[in-house]
């Protein structure tokens, strides 16, 4: 397709490959993320697999993140990627390799990631302001300090005027964005986001689409996401690895070159360039969906067996 000469250039080679560790955008130089030679492996409980209780989840991932860009992660469902997002933010340790960002080695949780799941995990005896402040609270901010910066970042996400209401008062649209008020209110470096949109409504996730591209432009956060949607990884993302079904590893890094003004328009998806990436990213983890599901059929056969 000639469009996709301008559209999509890939960094490819598996484990992210040489390619994969020198590829760098535009806008965006600066390291802020290494990952190098990752690997994990978990024990599964319950009937033995083809290849025993043993289960190889990730597989070599070297991988450099760039300080203010946005980087999604797409890839057949169990290939790693929610995984690799828990190693990124310290909850997990891996098997084997590394974790750098600004060149500390990252071996647990930290101020300097904030982390947003698809459930919103929200304390519900809190209110919005007061789930906002929690993260605050455990760096001893004064209250009054906590308070204003509580409000700044539910402002920023567009609900200050529902501060004083509780969880249950609130749609899952504004729950999330509570959730993201939370992980920004602590300033932290890098915000890591999985699926965080995956169980709303289609018009509830657009909007929320939109008010996340805002909330990187105004932060300028250096944003790792993890998603389903190839459209909501074309939209929001200025690169996209595509996992490899299991052992997971990077099949193909894709630069997304859409102007961040140009995203939040609305006739951005009909545009010949989105369409033209969406439809190669769709080509290279369809290819990782069939692998996938031929892999599960092998391993309950062999589990029947």
């Amino acid at each position: 397709m000639a469009e996709l000469g301008v559209a999509l250039r890939i960094g490819q080679g598996l484990g992210g490959g040489e390619a994969a560790s020198r590829y760098t955008t535009s806008l965006h130089t600066e390291t802020i993320i290494r990952i190098e030679g990752l690997g994990h492996k978990f024990q599964r409980t319950g009937k033995q697999t083809a290849s025993g209780r043993e289960v190889v989840a990730l597989e070599d991932i070297n991988l450099e993140i760039k300080r203010g860009e946005f980087f999604a992660l797409i890839g057949p469902s169990g290939c790693g990627k929610s995984t690799l997002l828990s190693i990124i933010a310290g909850l997990m340790r891996p098997s084997s390799g590394t974790v750098g960002m600004n060149g500390a080695l990252v071996e647990k949780p930290g101020l300097d990631r904030g982390v947003v799941f698809q459930e919103y995990a929200l304390f519900p005896w809190r209110t919005a302001l007061q789930n906002v402040e929690f993260g605050l609270e455990s760096q001893r901010v004064p209250k009054a300090e906590r308070a204003r910066v509580a409000e700044k970042y539910l402002s920023l996400v567009g609900l200050r005027e529902f501060a004083h209401s509780y969880p249950h008062q609130l749609s899952g649209g504004m729950k999330q964005r509570v959730a993201i008020a939370r992980a920004l209110a602590p300033d932290p470096e890098v915000l890591l986001m999985d699926e965080p949109f995956g169980a709303l409504d289609t018009q509830t996730r657009e909007i929320l689409q939109n008010e996340l591209l805002r909330i990187s432009f105004e932060t300028g956060k250096t944003i790792v996401f993890v998603t389903h949607s190839i459209e909501e990884a074309v939209l929001l993302a200025d690169r996209v690895a595509v996992i490899t079904a299991r052992p997971g590893r990077i099949k193909q890094i894709a630069e997304i070159p859409l102007a961040r003004s140009d995203r939040l328009c609305e006739d951005v998806r009909s545009s010949p360039t989105f369409i033209a990436l969406r439809r190669e990213l769709s080509r290279l983890l369809g290819e990782e969906v069939t692998r996938a599901q031929k892999l599960n059929a092998l391993q309950a056969r062999s589990a029947e067996g």
